[in-house]
């Protein structure tokens, strides 16, 4: 895989460089809630453009419906990042029309533009191979190089992300390097104990990884919804908490294959409970109760891991050599159930481990409580990313900058 600095070693002053980027953040209207994408990104594009190189950045945001929506526009992200960037950014109001052409023809030297979410085009998502490639020659014709720097979605097979690296010199941007660099320290150079946190609503969103894990971590923690399928699958009552009944005997079978091949798999002791779910909007106090992981009630919702399960999963991570955290325990965005996943971050903090935080609400929890990102060994821009390449998956994205 060629790097950017193999790119700037060939000189790329004057040559437009299109970089896909990650700028799919999370807005409140048009105020972005968590800039941590953006600044990620912030690195190459100073790289390429002090190098006199005349950048477009484009990215997705959201899920728009293949047209122009202006509730996704990149509007607030490209001035959030000219913010950064300490310089003026231009942006097109469209992907490959006329404003995207007129604004890159306008470049000088060691400028900088983004163009409109590239998902208002539905030749960027498409899964017809011809369509996904007649948007990548458009895209093509606004560059002269190619620089993949978007790690949350090289696990998609996009016509920015897979399709036009084929049509242009590419290479890989210093945060995607640095992801995978990451990956490769909890996949194949890994330093043992190799604990891994699991979280987040679904156990089937990570099937995958645990599948895979089996054979490589030495303690799997679960907590967050997902725990839940597991208490069942032990013959636990769950009450009214969120369970997939089908995965059940999917999660039997994890458990049993981890028994026979010494995995340690660490379920919640106890937990805090409610009638229903919080309400995020307002914040009021929901008073939960704090039970046995074995003796939640039927008319009780669990919606966070309990005091004694924190610290029983702080001892889990103290004596860690590498931890991979991927998913909240509990329902963070509401104070009242904020406390275990604030416990594992802490404990991570804690801990001499080599720490990787597995992007998405993982990342954004560490931030809206917050902690100091630096404290962490990694923190991801990329969950479902990081979570198919810690399957084993071949990333579309990453295949495609290979040489």
């Amino acid at each position: 895989m060629k790097t950017i600095d193999q790119l700037l070693a060939d000189g790329v002053a004057g040559k437009r460089v299109f970089v896909r980027a990650d700028l799919n953040v999370p807005l409140d209207g048009t105020t972005i809630t968590d800039d941590g994408r953006i600044r990620a990104v912030v690195p190459t594009v100073t790289k390429l453009a002090d190098a006199g190189a005349r950048v477009v950045v484009a990215s997705h945001l959201g899920r728009p419906k293949g047209a122009p929506d202006p509730a996704f526009s990149l509007a607030p992200a490209a001035a959030r990042l000219g913010e950064l960037l300490g310089r003026d950014v231009a942006f097109a109001t469209d992907t490959v029309g006329e404003s995207a052409k007129s604004v890159v023809a306008g470049l000088a030297d060691g400028q900088v533009a983004v163009v409109e979410n590239l998902r208002f085009n539905p030749g960027e998502t498409s899964k017809d191979d011809a369509e996904r490639g007649a948007f990548a020659d458009r895209l093509a014709d606004l560059a002269d190089l190619y620089v993949g720097d978007g790690f949350g979605a090289v696990h998609r097979k996009h016509a920015s992300v897979y399709d036009l690296p084929a049509r242009l010199p590419h290479a890989a941007g210093y945060l995607i390097a640095t992801e995978v660099g990451v990956l490769k320290k909890l996949t194949e150079e890994v330093r043992r104990p190799y604990a891994v946190v699991l979280g987040g609503a679904k156990v089937s969103d990570k099937l995958g990884v645990i599948e895979n894990l089996l054979e490589k971590a030495d303690r799997i923690l679960i907590g967050g919804g997902m725990a839940y399928t597991f208490l069942k699958a032990e013959g636990h009552e769950v009450g009214t908490s969120l369970l997939q009944e089908d995965q059940v005997p999917v999660v039997q079978d994890y458990l049993a294959r981890a028994k026979d091949k010494g995995v340690e798999f660490v379920l919640p002791v106890d937990v805090l409970v409610a009638p229903g779910f919080p309400d995020l909007k307002t914040k009021a106090p929901a008073h939960p109760t704090t039970v046995a992981a074995d003796a939640i009630p039927a008319d009780q919702e669990g919606l966070d891991i309990g005091p004694e399960t924190r610290k029983l999963y702080a001892s889990k991570l103290a004596d860690a050599a590498t931890v991979f955290w991927n998913g909240p325990m509990g329902v963070f965005e509401h104070p009242d159930y904020a406390e275990g996943t604030r416990a594992v971050a802490q404990a991570l903090v804690d801990s001499p481990a080599f720490s990787v935080v597995g992007g998405g609400d993982s990342a954004a929890a560490v931030r809206t409580l917050g902690f100091d990102e630096k404290a962490f060994g990694h923190i991801s821009t990329g969950g479902g990313a990081s979570l198919e390449y810690l399957e084993g998956k071949t990333l579309p994205g990453l295949a495609a900058l290979e040489d």
